[in-house]
């Protein structure tokens, strides 16, 4: 039951004061976030791709409060964009974007996060690659799929994230599949109440093989974001049945965790895609992250143990 009390934790002031001050901090955050810069994470790209792994690049940050703010987070992702030009590297380095950064929740909100993706977006096709449109709490869902379909009748590539938790999932993955979005599918990462999401571990992951199955079955792009090894010998097991490709579905995992899964899953000839976050507002991110897994957390409470 630890997940919720860290994800309310991940929402506190005093908490974020605390974590941040602590000594072991930032060797700790560095496993999960290689850098504060894209001049940091550019290398990291280079490293990834020489090892055979593809990756989706997120600039973190979340909870802005001004037009400013939103305006400065398409900027930054903008500059990703230039960096990675000379690269090459096409689809196998993809942005992860998400929309409260790009001010949905401002007043306006939907329109002004449209407006500031959509030169992202473009950015991102010219250099051939694309943008992945992440989930957050349920409220934002209804925007962030609007304008995910808005994208899509310029930029069909455009991807979007679903999450197992969600009652309302399994509808979403249906309309989708049919349509042949790409969609990264994952378990959820935020607190949310009974009323809208299943609260017990077993019922998620049965909900995830439900929705897994869904895709599979579909005309979409599958994007499989999970690290439980049970999880993804089904997918083997459904791609199979169902006669995709190797390249007709991909596997993503975040940077840091099982690494020596994302090589040999690589090595299979599998399209292994590992999400790999940087910037100076980490907080958020890494509490989720500790929330998602236990194993993470005493990961974290173990290095303080040592460092002190």
């Amino acid at each position: 039951m630890l997940g919720p009390v860290i994800l309310a934790a991940s929402r506190s002031d005093k908490m974020r004061r605390i974590v941040s001050a602590a000594p072991v901090t930032k060797p700790v955050v560095d496993r999960f976030i290689p850098g504060e810069t894209v001049e940091q994470v550019i290398p990291i790209v280079t490293d990834l791709n020489d090892k055979g792994l593809e990756v989706t690049l997120d600039v973190v940050g979340e909870d802005i409060t001004t037009p400013e703010q939103a305006t400065a987070a398409r900027d930054a992702y903008l500059e990703l964009v230039r960096r990675l030009e000379p690269l090459g590297l096409g689809p196998k380095a993809e942005m992860s974007v998400k929309l409260s950064m790009f001010g949905q929740a401002l007043e306006g909100g939907h329109e002004l996060a449209l407006a500031n993706v959509r030169p992202v977006v473009e950015a991102a096709a010219a250099i051939g690659t694309t943008v992945t449109l992440d989930a957050e709490d349920h409220t934002t869902l209804d925007s962030m799929f609007a304008i995910h379909e808005e994208l899509r009748k310029d930029f069909p590539q455009t991807g979007c994230v679903i999450q197992a938790y969600l009652f309302r999932t399994e509808e979403d993955a249906r309309r989708l599949a049919a349509n042949g979005s790409r969609v990264r599918l994952v378990k959820g990462a935020y607190k949310e109440p009974a009323s809208v999401a299943y609260q017990d571990k077993a019922e998620i992951d049965r909900a995830y093989v439900r929705i897994l199955k869904i895709l599979m079955a579909g005309e979409g792009y599958p994007m499989i974001g999970s690290h439980d090894p049970r999880l993804i010998a089904i997918t083997q097991e459904l791609a199979r049945a169902h006669g995709r490709k190797l390249d007709e579905y991909e596997f993503q995992m975040l940077y840091g965790i099982r690494s020596e899964e994302h090589l040999r899953l690589a090595a299979e000839g599998h399209r292994m895609r590992v999400y790999t976050a940087y910037g100076t507002d980490w907080y958020g991110y890494f509490m989720r992250r500790l929330a998602e897994k236990p194993a993470n957390l005493l990961f974290f409470v173990r290095s303080m143990i040592t460092k002190n």
